[in-house]
């Protein structure tokens, strides 16, 4: 199949509007890419990407509210590494769908988000998302729902430099209005798992610690090396293969490997665990699971910062059900589940206890549960 298709084959003019949404993650943080669960939902916040095909050979032209200049994309920057910044992303998924053998047509695209940057949701995962979807429609390409999470991926790993998991992709394409999306991230299986927090009058507060939020720096792919690590010391394709935790720690040969390795086998069947109560219809009973997961991404994987740890302790203190760390680590946003009457009480305390620690002030808002990508015009 040619990558370089005639501009007539695509009516130039045609225009429309997508989005794709951020993310928050319920739980199961480092788990993805150890083959194993996952429970994030999409928020209301979302990139949209407004697109028009155009004339001429392969180019793309992409703009970004948030930034004055616009940059071009040409055949030749489609090599991994080669367009950095925000637009790596966009150029990251051109040369996926390129190189998996699609025909993408040239392009003129715009892109706005009020998806929190350096937040820890997924603000990436929404870029790519929606200018894969837009391109798909525009293009008429033959690439399943099902199947963009890996290409997507592909794109942040390969062209990026991301080693991310396929979470935040499957998260942002997939995702259903009122649910959690349940997913296993070796087979791919998803399954949407009913999410009613306004049915049993709870909110989930997200509380943006504005802290710095780095991972492509290398702490990311670090913990991702340990992993892969124990689980070739123990014999085993991934860390999520693990059947007897004892017996696996009492087999790698240091501390650090020990630590890596018992946060993600006990981070999976906590993800099992809030399955199961959010399918009996109890939402409540999840918080003590949220709080021992972000205990654990303290101690046992090293992830946090002391923004998000005082961030949880506040909300815990102030009336939080659980409360945890979510996204990669090192920064970020903070979840609580709250009494939806509760919400600005907990907020200003996390406020209060910021100011009184020489914190920058933290953002807070209610995520709602909403859909995944999809076109709006």
């Amino acid at each position: 199949m040619s990558t370089d298709a005639p501009a007539a084959t695509y009516r130039p003019g045609t225009r429309g509007a997508w989005r794709a949404p951020g993310r928050v993650n319920l739980i199961g943080e480092h788990t993805d890419y150890n083959d194993g669960f996952v429970l994030p939902f999409a928020l209301a916040q979302s990139t949209t990407v407004t697109a028009e095909l155009i004339d001429g050979g392969p180019r793309w032209t992409v703009r970004s509210t948030a930034v004055a200049e616009a940059v071009t994309i040409a055949a030749e920057d489609l090599v991994p590494g080669r367009v950095g910044g925000w637009a790596g992303y966009v150029a990251g998924i051109v040369w996926a769908l390129r190189d998996a053998g699609y025909t993408v047509p040239a392009a003129d695209l715009s892109l706005t988000s009020d998806v929190p940057v350096g937040a820890g949701l997924s603000s990436s995962a929404a870029i790519e998302c929606a200018v894969l979807t837009a391109l798909c429609d525009l293009g008429a390409l033959d690439l399943p729902t099902d199947d963009r999470p890996r290409l997507a991926q592909r794109a942040e790993n390969t062209y990026v430099g991301m080693p991310c998991g396929i979470m935040d992709q499957a998260a942002a394409t997939l995702c259903r209005a009122g649910h959690a999306l349940f997913l296993d991230c070796r087979s791919l299986a998803a399954r949407h798992i009913p999410f009613d927090l306004a049915g049993t009058g709870l909110a989930m507060l997200v509380v943006d610690t504005r802290a710095p939020h780095q991972l492509v720096d290398g702490e990311y792919a670090a913990r991702r090396a340990s992993c892969e690590r124990a689980a070739a010391l123990l014999g085993i394709p991934a860390l999520r293969d693990v059947i007897d935790l004892d017996a696996a720690l009492a087999a790698l040969p240091d501390d650090e490997l020990r630590r890596r390795t018992r946060h993600v086998v006990t981070e999976n069947a906590r993800v099992l665990a809030v399955v199961d109560l959010l399918r009996a219809g109890r939402v409540r009973d999840i918080g003590p699971l949220m709080t021992a997961s972000h205990a654990s991404m303290r101690d046992d994987y090293e992830i946090t910062v002391p923004e998000v740890d005082v961030a949880v302790v506040t909300a815990l203190s102030a009336g939080a059900y659980g409360a945890r760390m979510t996204g990669g680590g090192f920064g970020g946003c903070v979840l609580a589940l709250v009494d939806r009457d509760a919400t600005d009480t907990v907020a200003t305390a996390v406020a209060d206890a910021f100011a009184s620690n020489g914190f920058r002030p933290p953002a807070s808002f209610v995520a709602v549960p909403s859909d995944g990508a999809a076109r709006v015009s």
